[in-house]
């Protein structure tokens, strides 16, 4: 049961709308990462085991992707009644409020930017964090480390679905805070290829020809 002050609900009008418990979000979020866990130890056994670097790297992956389909999903369905975005800055402020408040009930503490493309959006109250808790701070703030792999392939696929490609990155100094680090990804320019440049140099020279005939 949730004690927290209740927030007006999303798409109320939307007949195809579903609300769910807060306190499920919180249960579920809390269960992904053994899963995740308990998944690596039982592929390893059947393809080898695994060290240490890469049962993390194969929880990582399998989390990060989760996340990434849920963030494409939550995008596509939250943002479709909004204005277009102008750019870039629209879009993380976006993730900044509705985004992060549909998921945790609450908006981003801080955004920095240097605007080249890095953004370092802080949470000071972590709501998977507010409820993590143990005796050695930096064991607590180690463990900490994997329940942060999954909002970062949310954050992903959110942006993803909004047409930015990036990196995302997450820490956590001091419970229950966190930080994520966005780097967007640009996209390379299509170099026209040697043939086609050769086709096009012809026809420049051949036209005035035509124009004389």
């Amino acid at each position: 049961m949730s004690f927290d002050t209740p927030l007006p609900t999303f798409n109320a009008s939307d007949p195809h709308a579903r609300f769910l418990s807060a306190s499920c979000l919180d249960l579920l979020l809390i269960e992904l990462v053994p899963m995740a866990e308990r998944l690596a130890e039982e592929l390893s056994g059947v393809e080898g085991k695994l060290d240490e670097e890469e049962h993390r790297e194969a929880t990582f992956y399998r989390l990060e992707t989760l996340g990434f389909r849920v963030g494409q999903g939550l995008a596509e369905r939250f943002s479709r009644d909004r204005p277009r975005f102008t750019d870039n800055l629209d879009v993380i402020k976006f993730l900044c409020k509705d985004f992060w408040t549909i998921l945790f009930r609450k908006q981003i503490d801080n955004l920095k930017t240097n605007h080249r493309g890095v953004y370092v959006l802080t949470d000071n109250t972590f709501r998977p964090f507010t409820r993590m808790s143990m005796s050695n701070r930096t064991e607590a703030v180690t463990r900490a480390q994997s329940y942060l792999w999954f909002p970062c392939g949310v954050i992903r696929g959110g942006l993803a679905n909004l047409g930015i490609n990036a990196t995302v990155q997450a820490e956590s100094a001091d419970l229950p805070g966190a930080t994520f680090q966005i780097k967007t990804i640009q996209q390379p320019s299509i170099q026209p290829q040697p043939q086609a440049q050769a086709q096009q140099a012809q026809t420049q020279v051949q036209s005035p020809q035509a124009v004389v005939s």
